[in-house]
C-alpha cells in the first residue's frame, strides 16, 4: 500500500522492496533471464510509483486552512500549503462568502490553535528585517578597485620592502592604512546614521489590534494576525493588515501614505483596506486576507528595502579604479625592466621606487573627499526630512533628467488649502472672515479630516471654532448626506445652525 501512495515516503523505498509474484521459469541462470528478471522487476517497482495526477492538483487547489489539514502525515505542509497562498492572498475581486470559505473561517473568527497552526505557515505579520553584520558593512567600504590599489601599496610597503638590509617601510604603512580607515569610517557612520527607509515605513504599523479569538474581543499585537482573522477597527485605528470589511456602516480610511489620495477614501462592505492606512469616520469588523510581506504595504516597503542596483556613481568610480590599476601595472612592469636588467638597482632602492610608483600612481585622497562631499549632502538633505539610504544616490539625483514621481506628500504636502481670494459671498450682511468662521464651525476640532484641517487652518485661532457658543448637535461627514452641520446657542441664546458641503446638497 505504501507503494501505490500519492507520495511514498522514499526509505520504505529503498529498505523494504516488494516481494514479486514470478514464475520459476524465469529464475534461469542465463543472461536473458536475468534480464527479463531485471525489467520485471523495475516495472513492478515503477508501476507502483506515480505523479499526482489531475485530480490530485484539484485536491491541491482547494482551500486548506482547515484545521484537519494542519498535520496530514506523509505530505509536506509547506509545499501543500503553497499551492493556494495565491488564492489566499488576491480574495479583493471575490465575494465575502467565498472568502470565508477561502480562509476557512467565519465571522465568529479561529480559535486560538488554528490562529497559531496558521501563524507557523504565513509568518508574523511584520515585514522582515535583515540582520546586518556591521563589522562587514564597514569592510565593505574597503572592497572597491581604488581601495584595492591603496591595500597592495600598504602591504608591498611591510613585505616585500622587507630586505636588503633594511626594515619594513612602516611610515608608509600607517599612512595608507590610516587613510583607508578614515574613508571607511566617514561612510560607516553617514550610512548607518542615514536611517533605513524600511524601518521608516515598518515604523507605520499598528502595535496593536482589537481580534476576535475564541468567539471573543481581545486586545493582542498586531504581529500574531493571520489570514482569517476577524478584526475591529474603529476611528483612528491604523490598519493592521489588508483586510476585507464586514457588514456595517461605511468607513473613511486615509490611504495617502500608500496610494497618494489627499482625500479619505469611503470604503463599503466588501471593499478592500490597506495595511498602514488610518480609520478616520466609522467602525466596522472586517476579515484578514494578506499579512506582512504579502500587503500592499508589505510590498512596497519590500522594494524600498531591496534595491541594490549599481548607480552611475559607482560605475564611474569603478571604471577609475580600473583603470589607475591597469595603468599602475603597466608602469611598474616597465619600471621592473628598467631598473634591474638595466640599471641593475639594488632590491630595496627599486622595491620603494615602485612602492612611489604604485601610491602616486593613484587619486589616494579621492575616497576620502568623496565621502566627505557626499556626508555633507546627507546632512543637508536629513535636515529637510529626507531619508538617504546610499550616499552614492545623491549624486545620481543631481544628475538626474526627468523626475517620475507621484506628487502627493513628494512634490507637495500632502494638505489641503484655502485660498480666501477664491471665497464668494452671495450674502450681503455676510464677509469672507464670517464665512469662513462658520464653515470652520461646521468642522471637527478632533479627529479632524483634510478638509476640516484646512478650513480651521484659516482661522488665527483654532479655538476661535467654538468660542461664545454652545454645541447642541454636530452631523459627521457620510458618504449619503456628503456634508458637515453643526446645530448651536450663541452668547445671546439665540439657535444657529451652519453646514459645509457638497453644493447639490446644500441647495
Amino acid at each position: 500500500p505504501s507503494l501505490s501512495a500519492p507520495f511514498p515516503p522514499p526509505l520504505l523505498l529503498l529498505l523494504s522492496p516488494p516481494v514479486l509474484p514470478l514464475p520459476l521459469p524465469l529464475l534461469l541462470p542465463d543472461a536473458i533471464s536475468a534480464f527479463t528478471l531485471l525489467i520485471h522487476f523495475l516495472a513492478e517497482l515503477l508501476g507502483g510509483l506515480r505523479l499526482p495526477s489531475a485530480s490530485d492538483k484539484k485536491d491541491l487547489d482547494k482551500p486548506l486552512l482547515d484545521p484537519e489539514n494542519f498535520n496530514r502525515e506523509g505530505i509536506d505542509l509547506e509545499f501543500y500549503c503553497q499551492a493556494t497562498l495565491s488564492a489566499c492572498y488576491k480574495q479583493e475581486h471575490l465575494p465575502l462568502e467565498e472568502v470565508f470559505e477561502q480562509l476557512r473561517t467565519s465571522p465568529q473568527g479561529l480559535s486560538s490553535e488554528d490562529a497559531q497552526a496558521r501563524l507557523q505557515i504565513f509568518g508574523l505579520n511584520k515585514l522582515e528585517e535583515k540582520p546586518e553584520n556591521k563589522f562587514l558593512k564597514f569592510l565593505s567600504f574597503m572592497w572597491n578597485p581604488l581601495s584595492w590599489v591603496m591595500e597592495a601599496a600598504a602591504i608591498m610597503a611591510i613585505v616585500l620592502a622587507n630586505g636588503g638590509g633594511q626594515g619594513p617601510d612602516w611610515q608608509d604603512f600607517v599612512g595608507i592604512v590610516c587613510l583607508l580607515i578614515i574613508n571607511s569610517t566617514i561612510s560607516f557612520i553617514e550610512e548607518n546614521n542615514a536611517g533605513n527607509a524600511a524601518a521608516a515605513l515598518m515604523a507605520r504599523l499598528a502595535p496593536k489590534t482589537k481580534v476576535l479569538r475564541d468567539g471573543r474581543w481581545q486586545e493582542q499585537d498586531a504581529a500574531i494576525l493571520v489570514p482569517g482573522d476577524i478584526i475591529s477597527i474603529k476611528l483612528g485605528d491604523i490598519i493592521p493588515s489588508d483586510a476585507r470589511l464586514l457588514e456595517g456602516d461605511s468607513l473613511k480610511v486615509d490611504q495617502s501614505s500608500l496610494t497618494g489620495e489627499s482625500l479619505p477614501v469611503t470604503k463599503k462592505t466588501g471593499d478592500e483596506v490597506y495595511s498602514g492606512s488610518t480609520c478616520k469616520h466609522g467602525e466596522i469588523e472586517a476579515v484578514v486576507i494578506a499579512t506582512g510581506v504579502n500587503t500592499f504595504f508589505g510590498k512596497a516597503a519590500h522594494l524600498v528595502d531591496s534595491t541594490e542596483v549599481i548607480g552611475h556613481f559607482q560605475k564611474v568610480l569603478t571604471a577609475i579604479g580600473n583603470f589607475c590599476i591597469c595603468s599602475i601595472a603597466v608602469g611598474m612592469i616597465l619600471e621592473i625592466i628598467v631598473m634591474f636588467p638595466i640599471q641593475h638597482r639594488s632590491y630595496r632602492s627599486g622595491i620603494n621606487n615602485l612602492l612611489v610608483l604604485l601610491i602616486g600612481g593613484i587619486p589616494i585622497a579621492m575616497p576620502t573627499v568623496l565621502s566627505v562631499t557626499l556626508a555633507i549632502g546627507s546632512h543637508r538633505l536629513s535636515q529637510q526630512g529626507a531619508i538617504t539610504k546610499r550616499m552614492t544616490a545623491i549624486e545620481e539625483m543631481a544628475g538626474m533628467d526627468v523626475l517620475c514621481s507621484d506628487k502627493t506628500g513628494t512634490l507637495t504636502l500632502n494638505r489641503l488649502t484655502v485660498d480666501r481670494n477664491l471665497i464668494e459671498v452671495f450674502n450681503k450682511d455676510m464677509d469672507k472672515g464670517t464665512i469662513v468662521l462658520l464653515a470652520a464651525r461646521a468642522s471637527r476640532l478632533e479627529n479632524q479630516d483634510a478638509i476640516d484641517a484646512a478650513i480651521i487652518g484659516m482661522l488665527a485661532d483654532p479655538k476661535e471654532a467654538r468660542a461664545n457658543i454652545t454645541e447642541v448637535h454636530f452631523l459627521p461627514f457620510n458618504p449619503v448626506d456628503k456634508r458637515t452641520a453643526i446645530t448651536y446657542v450663541d452668547s445671546e441664546g439665540n439657535w444657529h445652525r451652519a453646514s459645509k458641503g457638497a453644493p447639490e446638497q446644500e441647495f
